[in-house]
Order: structure tokens, then sequence, then C-alpha cells
């Protein structure tokens, strides 16, 4: 993989809108030939918020923030609305988003390892009225998930992990295991896990598109395990070729910035992510 060459393009794309041409050819990850170089049509996804980004912050705080960024898609992490949540409080987590203008789409990273977790996952998911759950479901209960898929029309998002993770490293391990079941089963791509792990966010979008159900955006400083979170535009992850590639496939879901830099004050990257991604948007 590539890193940048120039370490001024960057400010270069924030000075002038042409230079998102020069970023999608300068950056580590490349629009693959399969796209051509077709003009994109109007993007048909949303930015979002993964709640991962706000762990140490109160539901409130969250919404806040949210509502600061303009972001009214929020995937919420189970510290802002714990997995044993009784069905009133999951319906007055979601109708407190919704007074807020929030849409409260989704949850995850939720672990299911047994049949419990599963029943618990999907129940959670439908008394808040969720459309998507985005989950590492352990192989042994992928046969559950499909019923249960079939029986709440929820969809699950399995998202990746990276180096370290022995069951969904990459998007294309999860694909091998879910191929053949219902495709309300399908991916969370998190790009930055993805570029971490050597394979290619972009060329994953494009292969995968039919099972995208939900995508964790972010930048990283390394494409190797080594790699850290950053702002979005710092890193090595090339995004706009990343969103010229969404906008080209027609995704039409969610893209949740999952910012896990800065815990104890995440809001000035947040913000730093989010305009640059629509700055780039702005582009294209």
């Amino acid at each position: 993989m590539n890193t940048r060459t120039d370490p001024c393009s960057r400010r270069g794309f924030l000075q002038a809108a042409g230079a998102a041409t020069a970023l999608t050819t300068a950056g580590v990850l490349a629009v693959p030939p399969a796209l051509g170089g077709d003009s994109p049509k109007k993007p048909r996804f949303q930015l979002g918020l993964a709640s991962y980004s706000t762990r140490k912050f109160t539901l409130e705080e969250t919404i806040a923030m949210a509502k600061r960024l303009e972001l009214d898609k929020l995937c919420l992490k189970s510290v802002h609305l714990p997995m044993e949540a009784t069905a009133d409080e999951c319906r007055a987590a979601a109708e407190k988003a919704a007074a807020a203008g929030l849409d409260l789409y989704g949850c995850g990273v939720v672990t299911m390892s047994n049949e419990a977790h599963v029943h618990q996952a999907f129940n959670y998911a439908k008394a808040a009225g969720m459309k998507v759950i985005v989950g590492v479901p352990h192989p042994n209960v992928l046969p559950l998930v499909e019923q249960m898929v079939k029986q709440y029309d929820i969809k699950v998002a399995i998202h990746n992990h990276g180096p370290g993770d022995k069951m969904y490293p990459t998007p294309e391990s999860a694909i091998e295991r879910i191929k053949s079941l219902d495709k309300r089963i399908g991916l969370c791509i998190d790009i930055g896990h993805t570029a971490r792990i050597g394979a290619d966010p972009i060329e994953d979008v494009v292969r995968f598109a039919d099972r995208l159900h939900d995508l964790h955006i972010k930048d990283v400083s390394a494409a190797a395990a080594s790699g850290q979170t950053l702002e979005i535009g710092r890193g090595v992850i090339d995004m706009p070729a990343f969103l010229k590639a969404l906008i080209q496939i027609g995704y039409a879901g969610v893209a949740a910035l999952e910012y896990e830099k800065d815990a104890a004050d995440p809001l000035p990257g947040m913000a730093e992510s989010v305009g640059f991604v629509r700055g780039v948007l702005a582009t294209l």
C-alpha cells in the first residue's frame, strides 16, 4: 500500500475545492478500476454518529454533540443504553433521541456469543425501533441470527476489527461465513480496521456492496496494525476516493463517524472529521 507523498495535500484541499481530485490520486487507497472515471451521482447515504466516539459522556451529552455536528443518525453503544435495558427504557432512549431530531437507527458493536445474547440483542433493537444491529455474532449462533432476522426484519451488520480479531478481521472473512445466509445479514465495514490489516476499504465496499448495511468511518495513522485513529484527513485513508466509491455504488445506508481518539474531549476532532467529509462531498 502506498502512503501519501504530499504532506500539504490536506491543507491544499481545505484551501481549494479542486484539491479533492489531487487527493484521490495521492492517497494510500485509490478508486479501483472497476469504478472507472465517470462523474459520481448524488450521495444517497447519510452521515451519522457511532456513540462509541462519546463513550465517556452521557446519552444526553451524546445527543447534544450529535446536534452540534448536525448528525441526525445515531448508533448507540451499550454504555449509553445498556443491553440489559427494559423495553420501556429502550423506547425512552429512542424518544429522547427523536425529540432532539435524531434517528436512533441502530446499536453496536454488540457481541452475540450465545443464544441468550442473540435474543437480547433483537428484543433490545425492536423495543427501540432500530433498523440494524452492528454486531459480532459468533459462528455458532449464525443460524439463530438468521432466524431472528427473518422474524424481526432487523438487519445485522457484522463489524470487522482488523488485526487480532480471530473471527472477523476483514470484511471478506465475514462474507465467507454469511454468504449463504439471508442477505439482511451483512457488513458494517470499519474502514480504519480494514486499512490496518492491509485490506482496501474502497475495494471492499465495491466488492460487497450488496451486503453493506452500515459503515464506521475514521482515519488511521498507518495501514498497519500499529495504526491509530486520527482526525479524518490527517491519516492514510483516501477519503475523497472512498466517498466517491460510496456514491458510485449507490450506498444508501449510514456512514457513521467512529472517532476513537480523545475520549475525554472528542468534539473538536469529531467536528474536524465531519467538516472534512462534508468539504469533500461538496467537491464531488
